[in-house]
């Protein structure tokens, strides 16, 4: 699916990825780890496209806190291994 983006979308998510794994390897120091990294960006990633109650909102935003987690963890192997040299 990534490959399947436009370039500048592409290109922007490899930034912003990049960036929250530098952040996440940095977790011994910053207590900022994949998940709770996810549990911060997760709710201004993607968000269900009507208002909805409290439950479903909840457990979107838990689902989309997953992937974003497995995204920074794996940015890498989905991004390219050169991710670091973005900066």
């Amino acid at each position: 699916l990534v490959n399947q983006l436009p370039e500048a979308n592409l290109l922007l998510l490899r930034h912003l990825f990049g960036v929250l794994h530098h952040i996440e390897q940095n977790s011994g120091v910053n207590q900022m780890n994949a998940f709770n990294l996810a549990l911060c960006i997760a709710p201004n990633m993607l968000w269900l496209p009507s208002p909805t109650g409290p439950e479903e909102e909840s457990r979107s935003t838990k689902k989309v806190a997953l992937l974003v987690q497995f995204l920074i963890e794996n940015s890498g192997e989905i991004f390219g291994g050169d991710i670091a040299s973005l900066f």
